[in-house]
């Protein structure tokens, strides 16, 4: 009680919760009795938290995505969507939603995805009479395609804490992420009417979509080489990061001749900020998550939800339905690497598939990302636009409401969270 009670009170002073985590957790060495005993293997923790191979995957994946970002492959990749989709009413949030899974298989981030269009996007439907507002939630909505269609970091973090293949993973996120990008558009299309949404005066030629693809491909083939490479069992996630680190060099560079020194030794502090941002929580997280072992919190916490019901398609709604609500007031990664210890096993007592139970969290901690009132797309969203998060979060709601259909879809439909991962070979 003591432990939790501490961690909420450092989180209302301010605190960053990387090092409420980690002061949380000690206090619970000492509740423990240990002492300095105990508290002596503090440093050794921290160490084994870290100490995990896939976790380099991170920071080259984001370096990758800022190189991307920062080369004018966005611009590029909205084109094209623009072309696909822009003929339709209310084509530009079309293009949004479409530009969102082109941008995933780039940085897997979603507030990079909500930075980017919150910039770009946004004001071009604001000045193409789109309402601010409708605008910022449409760019919330597809913002959480990023971490959904690989590569994603949420899974390189939950596959090397709970011992899962993440090409596994990338592979399940796949059809979700689709999904997601085709179930949100039909909510456009369905509300067009009523938020009065513009249309385009012509549709693009088949030449012009031609050529815009042909400026596009350079941008495309990268998601295509680093999932090609891991679901083709060629490089491992770690060595797909840093081959896709090396192409986007290649292309600023040689390519698109827009990269500088100086926006390389920007987009390296940038990656390190982020990097150490996370890797601090994971850090810290694991005393903390020692400490629950020791005092086998998941255990009572699993029988207490199995005797509340011991069918699987109860135990994974509770699951989801505590996903969602901490995910409204704690970043995602904490929530992770603290309630993955505790509510895995549960997945794992009612034989729910290891990978099945991964897209499973992943897709409930992503719509976390677009909650109030700590969503993190949402306060990206409102820092860029000046836009009110309480406004936002009225005119995401028709959105919030069908992408969590769609998790529940996957989460109790285990046949098409695994199709892909089963046709791959990463799942039985």
């Amino acid at each position: 009680m003591i432990v939790g009670f501490s961690f909420v009170l450092l989180l209302a002073v301010g605190m960053p919760i990387g090092f409420a985590i980690g002061l949380a957790g000690v206090i619970g060495i000492f509740s423990m009795g240990g002492g300095v005993t105990f508290l002596a293997i503090g440093p050794s923790k921290i160490f084994n938290g870290l100490n995990v191979f896939p976790f380099l995957a991170m920071p080259f994946f984001i370096l990758a995505g800022e190189i991307m970002n920062s080369t004018g492959i966005t611009g590029r990749l909205v084109k094209l969507a623009e072309v696909l989709v822009g003929r339709f009413r209310g084509g530009l949030a079309h293009t949004n939603m479409l530009a969102s899974v082109f941008f995933a298989g780039l940085t897997g981030s979603a507030t990079a995805d909500a930075a980017a269009f919150g910039r770009t996007l946004v004001p071009a439907m604001v000045k193409q009479g789109y309402k601010r507002d409708y605008a910022c939630a449409v760019t919330a909505a597809g913002s959480i395609i990023g971490p959904t269609i690989p590569p994603s970091g949420l899974m390189v973090v939950y596959g090397s804490l709970m011992g899962v293949s993440i090409g596994g993973l990338f592979a399940a996120g796949l059809l979700p992420g689709l999904v997601i990008c085709i179930v949100c558009m039909g909510v456009i299309a369905i509300g067009g009417k009523r938020e009065n949404l513009p249309k385009a005066e012509r549709g693009a030629t088949l030449g012009e979509i031609w050529q815009t693809f042909l400026s596009s491909i350079t941008a495309l083939l990268m998601p295509v080489i680093i999932l090609g490479g891991i679901l083709g069992g060629i490089v491992t996630p770690t060595e797909a990061a840093s081959i896709a680190v090396a192409y986007a060099l290649f292309i600023g560079v040689f390519v698109y001749r827009s990269l500088t020194f100086r926006d390389l030794y920007a987009m390296l502090v940038r990656t390190a900020r982020i990097t150490g941002v996370i890797f601090v929580i994971i850090a810290f997280a694991s005393i903390l998550g020692w400490w629950m072992s020791f005092e086998r919190i998941p255990q009572a916490i699993a029988g207490s939800v199995l005797g509340l019901s011991e069918n699987p398609y109860a135990v994974i709604a509770i699951i989801i339905c505590i996903l969602l609500v901490v995910g409204m007031v704690m970043d995602i990664t904490a929530i992770l690497i603290i309630l993955g210890p505790v509510l895995v096993p549960l997945t794992e007592q009612i034989g729910l598939e290891p990978i099945h139970a991964g897209i499973i969290f992943v897709l409930a901690l992503n719509i976390s990302l677009m909650t109030p009132p700590v969503g993190a797309c949402l306060f990206v969203l409102s820092s860029v636009t000046g836009e009110k998060i309480e406004r936002i979060s009225v005119k995401l709601a028709p959105f919030l409401v069908a992408e969590i259909i769609i998790l529940f879809v996957f989460a109790f439909w285990e046949d098409a969270a695994l199709m892909l991962p089963r046709a791959l070979g990463f799942a039985p």
